[in-house]
């Protein structure tokens, strides 16, 4: 189902790089650490051993998304996999799906 408004022109490879260089300064804050001490998961909620715990954008970079505080969530790699580029909204209706 394609909207609209959801058109748009994809940021291009050097926005992407230098939004990539700021999640990366951000895995060393305090704030991250703080983020993934509990060792959950964003998305199913599950406890994570901490260096399998990665840096996942809400809205992906590939989709206008930006390495911000409010953006960045920790969550495990199969989550992550799984959500690629999906935008919040894509991924609540792809694990309802898979609940059926």
């Amino acid at each position: 189902m394609a909207h609209d408004f959801l058109d748009f022109d994809a940021p291009d490879e050097t926005e992407i790089r230098r939004e990539k260089e700021k999640a990366k300064a951000l895995r060393k804050t305090r704030w991250w650490q703080q983020k993934t001490g509990p060792g959950i998961c964003y998305y199913c909620r599950k406890k994570v051993l901490y260096r399998q715990i990665t840096m996942d954008h809400l809205v992906p970079l590939a989709r206008g998304g930006r390495s911000t505080k409010d953006n960045l969530v920790p969550c495990c790699k199969t989550c992550n996999n799984l959500k690629k580029s999906m935008m919040p909204l894509e991924w609540e209706e792809y694990m309802e799906k898979m609940k059926k």
